[in-house]
């Protein structure tokens, strides 16, 4: 099966892309070739120009935490970083920024679930990736949570000017997040429409504009975009 074809995608540094497309699309397939897990394929993938199969820096978190249960917060969180020699200063600076730094000694088992997603969140960051893959990280978050989590994500990225690529089904979320947005078609997935997001960095979930934007774009693609978003509610007031 061909998850992916004629696929061709360049990102620029700093841009936060989000990908959008219904499931099975290839958009799970996609992050994991480029982050280097993936390793059948036909073409050339690059991180600044080193391929990933070579250990360039990818930070990549994943729709479930995947939080080793037996080790605890901070453990989990520098676990890829285990034999760096400032590692426990890094894990409590980026546990600070997440809000976590009281829980350092907690176990996944005594965390909410927004809580593990925040510390999934500090062990994609903690080896200051040149690039973030994030795999629809918030799926199934009540909203507020995940709206948290989202602005979590923003300023983590702005501070760092991290480039990401972040998958995603919901064409608000996307809106809300990204710089650009990449529609992918079904299987075999490949581009179908790229486009920039037009509107002011320190948006909001509840903006207006962003509604807007949603509204011009699905008048503008309705035969393009049907059945290639699913149209949710899962961005909104917090």
């Amino acid at each position: 099966v061909t998850a992916l074809e004629n696929f061709r995608l360049e990102i620029k540094g700093g841009e936060f892309t989000c990908v959008v497309g219904p499931s099975g699309c290839g958009k799970t397939t996609l992050l994991n070739l480029i982050g280097g897990l993936d390793k059948k394929f036909e073409g050339v993938i690059s991180v600044n120009g080193v391929s990933p199969q070579r250990g360039s820096a990818v930070g990549y978190m994943f729709q479930s935490p995947r939080l080793m249960p037996w080790l605890n917060v901070g453990q989990n969180v520098g676990l890829v970083v285990e034999k760096e020699p400032n590692k426990d200063k890094k894990i409590k600076e980026l546990l600070s920024e997440m809000e976590l730094d009281k829980f350092i000694h907690a176990y996944p088992k005594s965390l909410s679930g927004g809580m593990r997603r925040r510390a999934a969140l500090a062990r994609a960051f903690i080896t200051e990736p040149e690039l973030l893959l994030l795999d629809e990280p918030f799926l199934s978050l009540d909203v507020p949570v995940a709206n948290r989590l989202r602005k979590m994500l923003l300023n983590l990225c702005k501070r760092r000017s991290a480039t990401a690529i972040f998958v995603t089904h919901d064409l608000r979320e996307a809106i809300y997040l990204g710089d650009r947005l990449v529609f992918m078609s079904g299987t075999p997935g490949r581009v179908v429409l790229d486009l920039l997001v037009d509107l002011p960095s320190q948006r909001l979930p509840e903006d207006p504009d962003v509604e807007r934007f949603r509204h011009n774009l699905l008048e503008q693609h309705p035969r393009l975009l049907a059945g290639l978003i699913e149209d949710t509610e899962s961005v909104g007031n917090t």
